[in-house]
């Protein structure tokens, strides 16, 4: 299904660090329940493994101050998230693209309201070996030659014939991912459209370590984990018609790196935060500390524009829900 998201044109970028926990396939427990005083409960969050190490962040800054409640964060990827989201499973989605139109009817069958909310940006990475010293620069016709429905290159020197005889080895992100369905619609025109034979996960590591580990690799994920495995993998620097930009928070921010920045974002469910007191105080810490968990976590926090639309949704989600702001900030 085409993506129907708006197209953005000025983004910040994000890098994970030390307090961002490196996302692995299935659910991770992010901060456990603790027996000391204060609130109690548990917030499930599930979907993308690129904003995982955010929210992955956010837990864990928020445990520091309220350690009775538990919050696990899961990586099944963006679709495989809204899917758990929409059958009342989780309390939260993470996100690496709009939520679509099958996806918001099956959480509208359910009974399930949701609000979107923007909390960092991303610029999808194209990464090839450590070795690999020719391909420092690819355009996004080239890129589609590589990934397009039924594509035969199989070789470098088939996507440029000053490149070397090199077996090319892909690696990139499951069907569940947000990720795939972005960069399929940015570079091959239509969403989900992709050649097959290459190695899908949802866990961004296995994209890492099979692109480091393959002299012909290539792949592509999200911004915060080339940042964490620079010294693995290189990154590509992308044409789009207008000569060879590198992913960077400078070239995400003056709008050159185009067409592989991207909004991130959370779904939380408007449906559990009248029932769920331990989601209210959590989303309100992450909302409220927004860019102190960004900095902290080598994230890009939102710039002001950003900061100012973020705090007028989760408003208009608090008043949806009928409850009224913890105060839950550092």
């Amino acid at each position: 299904m085409k993506n129907t998201r708006a197209k953005w044109g000025l983004v910040v970028i994000a890098a994970t660090g030390s307090l961002a926990l490196a996302a692995c396939g299935g659910q991770q427990e992010t901060a456990s329940g603790g027996a000391s005083g204060g609130s109690t409960g548990a917030v499930a969050v599930d979907g993308s493994s690129t904003v995982a190490p955010l929210t992955s962040a956010a837990a864990e800054l928020f445990q520091a101050q309220s350690p009775g409640i538990n919050v696990t964060v899961g990586t099944s990827g963006t679709g495989g998230g809204f899917e758990k989201f929409c059958r009342g499973e989780i309390d939260m989605a993470d996100a690496s693209r709009e939520i679509e139109a099958d996806e918001a009817a099956n959480c509208e069958k359910a009974g399930i309201k949701y609000q979107q909310l923007v909390v960092a940006n991303d610029a999808l990475t194209v990464v090839v070996n450590k070795e690999n010293t020719f391909a420092k620069c690819l355009t996004v016709e080239q890129l589609k030659k590589i990934w397009e429905p039924k594509s035969s290159v199989n070789n470098w020197n088939q996507v440029d014939p000053s490149f070397p005889d090199e077996k090319i080895e892909l690696f990139g992100p499951g069907t569940d991912s947000g990720t795939f369905d972005y960069f399929t619609d940015e570079i091959n025109g239509e969403e989900g459209a992709s050649r097959t034979d290459y190695t899908p996960s949802e866990d961004d590591n296995v994209v890492v370590q099979g692109v480091s580990g393959s002299k012909g690799g290539l792949g592509y994920f999200g911004f915060t984990y080339y940042e964490e495995n620079a010294d693995k993998v290189n990154a590509v620097e992308i044409d789009s018609g207008k000569g060879c930009v590198a992913p960077s928070a400078a070239t995400a921010q003056d709008g050159t790196y185009t067409p592989l920045a991207r909004p991130l974002f959370v779904y939380p469910s408007v449906t559990k935060l009248k029932e769920n007191p331990a989601l209210q105080e959590f989303l309100t810490y992450y909302v409220t500390n927004d860019a102190q968990i960004a900095t902290e976590s080598k994230f890009i926090p939102l710039n002001d524009e950003q900061s100012k639309e973020l705090q007028t949704a989760f408003e208009k989600t608090l008043a949806e829900a009928g409850v009224a702001a913890t105060g839950a900030s550092s």
